[in-house]
């Protein structure tokens, strides 16, 4: 078994005691998990890690450090989550650490929590005109899919950018996914894109590029919020999500700010909510916090608490 004493040791005098968040558990009830879905059969809650980035980012010592090895104990401590999406930035020197990532698996085991995906950038173009560019961001994620597998992950959140005409960077980006699925599938690993910037986040795009793939193991990661384009253009997000979660294997819920009730200003939850639903989408939404306002974990709690919300409010409408 687990030293769960050592654990919570670990996160002591961490970014959340200066917070008042020590011993916080209002922000939910969930339970641990099996692997095999969530315990809630409307949607389970998820906690990305890119929602603590300022402190994974800090250095040791500093008074918002978090060890990021004990991503999977803070998740259940400290906001009552029961299952986490690792980002790859902050694992890139331990990728090849099997010792390292043994122990985070432990970790997540005796918290008992769930390890979904890892969200993979900086490896290169999937959808890369050259051929020899392309196989190399192919390759590139061969490491983070043998962490995944480690962990016990079902995906690996990748981007799909490409370059050229709209239907050419389609075909280019399908055959750089299908690709890396041959090899992530022996792991039972799905790869999926999620809106992330430049034609990723044009809905009819990507859901194109879902049905050149016609591939189970390659599907997308709906995110609210990134239906950016460029500068100048941007992607209505209820019409994105609305697209793309036919192919989701997970949503991510991006947050930056909150009105007096509760609510995100930028999109309304409830309506991104029921497209996700009435798409038949039964797996963990992903909580994803942004914004600058409020510090990071209590802008993951007001997420959580608003998912919570608008999963009850919906309930009725599912059963």
């Amino acid at each position: 078994m687990p030293n769960l004493t050592r654990r919570r040791a670990l996160l002591a005098g961490s970014a959340f005691t200066g917070l008042g968040l020590i011993g916080c558990s209002n922000a939910g009830t969930g339970q641990g998990k099996d692997g095999s879905g969530p315990k809630d059969s409307l949607f389970g809650i998820s906690l990305a890690q890119w929602s603590l980035h300022r402190a994974f980012y800090a250095e040791p010592g500093s008074w918002n450090y978090l060890n990021k090895q004990n991503f999977a104990a803070i998740a259940r401590q400290k906001f009552n989550v029961d299952a986490v999406e690792y980002v790859n930035r902050f694992y890139v020197d331990h990728v090849r650490d099997d010792a390292y990532i043994k122990e985070m698996r432990t970790i997540s085991d005796g918290e008992g929590v769930s390890n979904l995906l890892i969200m993979c950038d900086d490896q290169g173009r999937l959808g890369d005109p050259d051929e020899a560019a392309r196989l190399a961001a192919i390759e590139g994620h061969y490491q983070w899919a043998d962490m995944a597998a480690q962990l016990g992950c079902k995906a690996l959140r990748v981007n799909s950018l490409s370059e050229g005409a709209f239907e050419e960077q389609q075909k280019l980006a399908a055959d750089g996914l299908s690709r890396l699925s041959d090899y992530t599938r022996q792991f039972g690993i799905s790869v999926i894109v999620e809106n992330h910037g430049g034609m990723s986040s044009h809905g009819k795009w990507l859901a194109g590029v879902m049905e050149i793939a016609d591939n189970d193991y390659v599907g997308t990661l709906p995110d609210f919020g990134n239906f950016s384009i460029s500068d100048e253009e941007s992607y209505d997000p209820y019409l994105g999500v609305t697209e793309l979660v036919p192919y989701a294997k997970g949503v991510s819920a991006k947050a930056f700010n909150f009105d007096a009730d509760g609510n995100e200003t930028n999109y309304d939850f409830l309506r991104m909510m029921t497209i996700v639903l009435d798409a038949g989408y039964r797996g963990y939404v992903g909580i994803e916090f942004e914004g600058n306002d409020l510090s990071e974990p209590e802008g993951i709690i007001k997420t959580k608490e608003l998912l919570e919300r608008v999963r009850e409010t919906l309930r009725p409408n599912y059963t």
